[in-house]
């Protein structure tokens, strides 16, 4: 019976909520032993999947080496719509299916967004710490109501947080390069060109893949031509931002802040000086995972595994369509 890895502890966590899922499709269900960290190391990972022909799978590195490493690996089902992890031309060369969960996390994302800018905007860090401390330091709050919000990417998550940006009377303006046109005339989102987007937007949110094309977007020369004060928002990708850029734009005050949930290197190092900047704020990378959202992300990926099982294949969730005509289970 071929054996199906839950990679990620925290899901093996309640793994019996979607295990009658694999195994309804004939695959043996096993875990990682416990650990304190959750994310299984590049060495760890080696090991884990040796036998292992499936893995529902978290942001852990599925590099070449892992790969060429583990030859009967078919599927890497991923708990999450971003696959950034996997290196997909290493992927698709051995003839493995690379999936994601597309439409499942883009609301807890969306809310986790607003938790930062409000975080931001309310000084919750800091008052939080001034009271924990004996304080009372009331500080002054700036409202989101009036200011611009600036989408770079209209995709699932994009959406999402656009129509929550209207409950506070946000003016939204967004750049996609594929936008959904009829999405922006029935919410009133104005579409604009990522210059503009960098020069009008009070807060700036990206929701970009990570990709060749748009690693270190957000770098020296657009940071520079982002609206004095403005905010930087990000809970897509680290790879986004050169970190090396932005911290001298927060420490001159071009820019205001950032709000930060993803990074270029993750876990972020103890000595990352965006940890100890006044005007930012900082999760780390928690914005995709609520209690609803990883377990329908999980139930997703064990379903594309065994729809791939059974000799099905899940148009949307695969990411490398071009090992069809090879892939063999």
């Amino acid at each position: 019976m071929p054996t199906v890895l839950i990679s990620p502890r925290e899901v093996a966590k309640f793994a019996d909520k979607f295990r009658n899922v694999l195994e309804g499709a004939g695959l043996n269900v096993a875990v990682l032993p416990p650990a304190e960290v959750n994310m299984p190391t590049e060495d760890e990972l080696l090991v884990a999947l040796h036998g292992v022909e499936a893995v529902v799978a978290g942001s852990e590195p599925y590099s070449p080496r892992v790969l060429a490493a583990n030859p009967q690996l078919r599927v890497i089902a991923r708990v999450g719509v971003g696959y950034d992890a996997v290196d997909l031309p290493a992927a698709t060369a051995g003839g493995v299916a690379v999936t994601i969960a597309p439409g499942t996390n883009q609301g807890s994302v969306a809310e986790h967004a607003f938790a930062l800018m409000l975080g931001f905007t309310r000084h919750v860090p800091a008052r939080h710490a001034a009271l924990a401390s004996g304080g009372w330091n009331r500080l002054m709050s700036t409202p989101l109501r009036g200011l611009t919000l600036g989408l770079a990417g209209l995709g699932r998550i994009g959406k999402a947080v656009a129509t929550r940006a209207a409950a506070f009377e946000m003016r939204v303006i967004a750049y996609d390069p594929f936008p959904d046109t009829a999405f922006c005339i029935a919410h009133g989102i104005e579409l604009v060109s990522f210059d503009h987007l960098l020069a009008e937007s009070d807060f700036l949110s990206l929701h970009l893949p990570l990709t060749a094309e748009t690693r270190h977007v957000i770098n020296r020369t657009t940071l520079a031509q982002m609206k004095p004060g403005a905010v930087l928002v990000n809970t897509s990708r680290g790879g986004l931002v050169c970190e090396t850029d932005l911290v001298p734009a927060l420490r001159d005050g071009h820019l205001g802040g950032a709000a930060l949930d993803v990074f270029e290197v993750e876990p972020t190092p103890a000595d990352n000086p965006l940890r100890t900047l006044p005007n930012v704020v900082l999760t780390p990378h928690a914005a995709g995972v609520d209690v609803r959202s990883l377990e329908d992300m999980a139930r997703s990926a064990a379903e594309a595994i065994a729809s791939l099982r059974r000799g099905e294949w899940p148009t949307e969730k695969v990411v490398n369509p071009e090992v069809r005509t090879a892939f063999r289970w």
